[in-house]
C-alpha cells in the first residue's frame, strides 16, 4: 500500500472513501511483489497496480465489493490449466491479495492515514498487517517507527504479539525490506499461526557516481529512472557543475575516497567509479571494497583493470575483497555511446541486485520474475 502513498494521502485529504488491494504473498513467477497495491474509491476511480494487468479487473471488482460490505478479504489468483481464459496470471505464478476497505469509521482508517502521510513525506515507517490468520484479526495493523515505538494494536488479547511484531517490523525497516513473517498468536516465533505483511518505507537507495565525465551524466539519468538518490562526486570543481549534471540530487567537490569516508552508506548503496585514473581510483576502491555496500563497479579498459587490480593487491586487498569489484563495469551489450554504456551499467546493477544472470531470456530456463527472497539473498551476498 505504501507504494502508492502519495496518491492515497491526497485521497485522505479530500475525504474520499476507498478500498485498497495489496499483494501479500507471491508464488512462482509473478509480475509484482509483496506490497504492490491498487486502490479504488467510492466513485470508481482506480490507481496503482497489483499484476501488470493480468487480474486488475477482478481485483477492481473485489475493491468495489469491499467498500459495499465493509469486510477485509483475502483472495488467491493463479493460472488455470482447465480454462485459459479464467481470471488468473498467464505467467504461471500465484498472487495472494488482501482487499481492505478504508471507509469513514473503519477501525484502521486513522492508522492508515498516519502511515500514508509519513510515507508521502519520506519518513521511515513500517506498516505491519495481519494477512493470514483468524478472520477477526485479518487486516489489523501496527505502524512501527524507527525507534521501535508503534501505533495501533492487533487487539488479539496478547500484548506480547504487538511487541514482538513491532520488534520484527523494526528490524525489517532497518534493512529496508518488505515481506512476510510468521508468528504465533501469543507472540512467539512459532510458524503457522499468523502471517504478517511488513511494508517498509525508507529513503531511496543511494547511487554515488565518482567522476564527472560525460558517461556519468547518462548514468545519473539511468540511476534516477531506477529510483536511486544520485550523487556525483569529483575533486575537480570545473567538471562537477550543476550545468553538466542538472538531474543529480547532489554534487560534491571532494576527493572521492575522502567523501566516501564521511558520507552515509548502507547495504543498498551502489558505487560507480568512472574516473579510471589511478590517483583517484586506488584509494577510493581500497575503502569501497571493504564497506558493506550492494555494488562496487569501476570503468576502464581491461588493461586499466589489470593495472588497477595490481595496485590494489600491492596495498593489501585480499582476493575476497577484489572479487567484489565489478570491472570493467557493465554488461556486454556492445555499448558505445554514453547512454548505451549507462544502460549496460544499470543492467548489471539490476542483475546483481536480483541475482539475475544477465543472459538473454530466449532459450533460458531461469525464472523471469524472481521472488523477494531471492533478491534479499543476492543483496546479502553482495554486502558480505
Amino acid at each position: 500500500m505504501l507504494d502508492i502513498a502519495d496518491e492515497l494521502a491526497l485521497w485522505f485529504e479530500e475525504g474520499r472513501e476507498f478500498a485498497v488491494a495489496t499483494v501479500v504473498v507471491v508464488g512462482g513467477s509473478a509480475p509484482r511483489g509483496p506490497g504492490a497495491a491498487l486502490a479504488v474509491d467510492s466513485a470508481g476511480t482506480v490507481i496503482g497496480s497489483v499484476s501488470g494487468g493480468c487480474v486488475e479487473g477482478a481485483v477492481y471488482d473485489l475493491c468495489v465489493q469491499a467498500l459495499q460490505d465493509g469486510e477485509t478479504v483475502l483472495e488467491r489468483f493463479g493460472y488455470s490449466d482447465e480454462d485459459a481464459f479464467a481470471v488468473g496470471l498467464t505467467c504461471g505464478g500465484t498472487l495472494d491479495i488482501m482487499v481492505t476497505p478504508v471507509a469513514a469509521g473503519a477501525p484502521a482508517r486513522e492508522l492508515f492515514r498516519s502511515a500514508l502521510s509519513a510515507a508521502a513525506s519520506g519518513e521511515p515507517r513500517a506498516l505491519a498487517r495481519i494477512v493470514r490468520g483468524p478472520a477477526e484479526l485479518l487486516g489489523r495493523a501496527l505502524l512501527v517507527h524507527p525507534d521501535g515505538s508503534y501505533e495501533g494494536s492487533y487487539g488479539s488479547g496478547s500484548p506480547e504479539l504487538d511487541r514482538t511484531a513491532a520488534a520484527e517490523a523494526r528490524a525489517m525497516l532497518d534493512a529496508g525490506r518488505t515481506g512476510t513473517l510468521e508468528l504465533a498468536e501469543d507472540g512467539t516465533h512459532c510458524p503457522g499461526g499468523l502471517t504478517l505483511l511488513v511494508e517498509s518505507n525508507v529513503p531511496p537507495p543511494r547511487m554515488i557516481v565518482f567522476g564527472a565525465i560525460d558517461f556519468a551524466a547518462a548514468l545519473v539519468r539511468a540511476g534516477k529512472f531506477l529510483g536511486y538518490h544520485v550523487t556525483v562526486c569529483d575533486a575537480r570543481p570545473v567538471f562537477a557543475t550543476r550545468a553538466r549534471f542538472p538531474e543529480a540530487d547532489e554534487l560534491v567537490v571532494d576527493w572521492p575516497h575522502r567523501y566516501l569516508r564521511r558520507t552515509s552508506t548502507d547495504g543498498r548503496t551502489v558505487l560507480c567509479v568512472l574516473t579510471h585514473d589511478a590517483k583517484f581510483d586506488v584509494p577510493l576502491l581500497k575503502q569501497a571494497l571493504r564497506m558493506p555496500v550492494a555494488f562496487v563497479g569501476a570503468m576502464g579498459s581491461r588493461r586499466t583493470h589489470a593495472d588497477r587490480e595490481r595496485r590494489l593487491r600491492d596495498i593489501g586487498l585480499s582476493d575476497a575483497e577484489l572479487a567484489r569489484l565489478r570491472s570493467p563495469i557493465g554488461l556486454d551489450l556492445g555499448a558505445r555511446t554514453p547512454e548505451e554504456t549507462a544502460l549496460s551499467i544499470a543492467a548489471e546493477i539490476i542483475a546483481a541486485r536480483s541475482g539475475g544472470t544477465g543472459l538473454p531470456l530466449t532459450g533460458s530456463r531461469t525464472p523471469i520474475h524472481r521472488d523477494r527472497g531471492q533478491e534479499d539473498a543476492a543483496d546479502a551476498t553482495e554486502a558480505a
